[in-house]
């Protein structure tokens, strides 16, 4: 755990980001023209309208996460176009390497990108497939809410998948924090969002499932052991016959999304 001094609404805050060692040596060498590239590696990065979104695609997202932990099928990936705004795709060499449903909203005025179902595939290139996500969605963030912080929420089954949240300010839930009254509220306001109201526990971010497979950013770690004992246990909870997830959300601060993702 790191920590820094910031402004927001005219005070002073202490601002606390999740060190994660998972996706700390990614390399990020180039970002233009919907392209990029690490280590010798290009990724074609493409965010569009889902309206635009072709079945002979959701049918390749189908045959990427088929028999995959998050128990994703063609029936849950049909409805995600109607039910999120936007969606990105990462190919290598022009097959799909991950995918991300999203959309840019205000909830009660607050600026926010919300993950839906997202899925990367389990390979060595994972984490920059990651990363080549975030940054697409990101540059869509600063352009929608310039000069404003961003609250970035989502849902999650496996601890690994915190390292999208790497950077973040104030990720809640995270070890060794108790939520604050308005971190619970919108550990609430973002499960109602995503269709858990009344489901979940305030103090331990946890929705109780209701036994179907439900639209969490399904993405694990290369080396599982690698990720902190005191992250894994924020996970401990779930129950995962019952298809609980836990809600995560963190904040991408104006001046850092400024620096890095604007045009």
């Amino acid at each position: 755990m790191s920590s820094r001094h910031e402004q927001r609404g005219g005070a002073e805050l202490t601002i606390d980001t999740l060190d994660n060692s998972v996706t700390d040596d990614v390399n990020w060498l180039i970002s233009a023209h919907d392209e990029e590239s690490y280590r010798g590696m290009t990724l074609a990065v493409e965010t569009k309208d889902c309206t635009a979104l072709a079945d002979t695609e959701l049918a390749e997202m189908a045959d990427m996460v088929t028999d995959g932990p998050a128990g994703f099928d063609i029936g849950l990936l049909s409805k995600q176009p109607e039910a999120w705004v936007l969606i990105t795709q990462v190919r290598e060499a022009g097959k799909l390497d991950g995918f991300s449903f999203c959309t840019l909203e205000r909830i009660g005025g607050t600026p926010c990108l919300l993950w839906g179902l997202a899925s990367v595939k389990r390979n060595g290139k994972r984490d920059q497939v990651l990363k080549a996500i975030i940054a697409s969605q990101f540059r869509r963030a600063v352009l929608a809410f310039p000069d404003e912080d961003v609250l970035i929420g989502t849902r999650l089954l496996d601890p690994g998948a915190l390292a999208a949240f790497n950077g973040l300010a104030d990720i809640c839930p995270r070890p060794g924090h108790k939520p604050s009254g308005e971190e619970r509220a919108w550990s609430r306001r973002l499960a109602k969002r995503f269709g858990g109201e009344g489901r979940i526990d305030d103090r331990t971010f946890v929705v109780t499932g209701d036994g179907n497979p439900t639209g969490v950013f399904d993405f694990s770690a290369a080396k599982p052991e690698a990720v902190p004992a005191d992250v894994a246990a924020l996970f401990e909870p779930l129950d995962a016959e019952r298809n609980d997830v836990l809600i995560a959300f963190g904040w991408a601060m104006a001046e850092d999304l400024a620096s890095r993702y604007a045009p």
